[in-house]
């Protein structure tokens, strides 16, 4: 059991160092649209996912935990991450 999730860890790939200005970008390349603002955070919608994502206005880098939860929310994988940057 331990050595299984050893290895899916070390197949996992790592995430790069983003900032909200680049998750924008990312969200927009996939289809997002603004919906609206609330407070420091942009809502993202795509009306084809019918799905929408978060994201924070600040200017300072997302910490991993964020960016995977942003992630998982968009309906966005890691590798598909990793294929536009």
């Amino acid at each position: 059991m331990l050595q299984w999730k050893l290895k899916k860890f070390l197949s996992m790939p790592k995430l790069p160092i983003i900032n909200p200005k680049r998750l924008i970008k990312i969200l927009k390349e996939f289809g997002f649209e603004l919906d609206h603002s609330t407070g420091s955070h942009f809502i993202f919608y795509n009306p084809k996912t019918r799905r929408r994502a978060v994201a924070p206005s600040h200017v300072k880098d997302l910490p991993k935990g964020t960016l995977i939860s942003i992630l998982k929310e968009a309906g966005i994988s890691r590798k598909e991450l990793e294929g536009l940057l």
